[in-house]
């Protein structure tokens, strides 16, 4: 346990920092989740929507170090590539 003021002052910090962190990976999470679902049920212009408004917050969290960019760039290539297979097979 910290035991210096500097240490409990950090310690505190370190906490708040890891719980905003945490709530800004979620939501990244539920981006894609929402992409996916529209993916998994064949519905192609509600998988697009969800696409275009994933890709943004998934560029944000990249810059802010949230999530690795090469993470972010595997996620949307991916997500694209599935949406564009559905569009080919439509």
């Amino acid at each position: 346990m910290a035991n210096s003021p500097q240490a409990k002052k950090r310690a505190k910090q370190a906490e708040k920092r890891r719980n905003h962190n945490a709530s800004l990976r979620s939501m990244v999470r539920t981006y894609i989740k929402n992409v996916v679902k529209a993916i998994d049920a064949k519905d192609l212009e509600k998988a697009r929507t969800a696409y275009t408004a994933a890709v943004p917050v998934i560029d944000r969290m990249a810059d802010k170090g949230i999530i690795n960019k090469n993470k972010a760039a595997r996620h949307k290539s991916r997500l694209n590539a599935h949406i564009k297979a559905m569009s080919e097979a439509a």
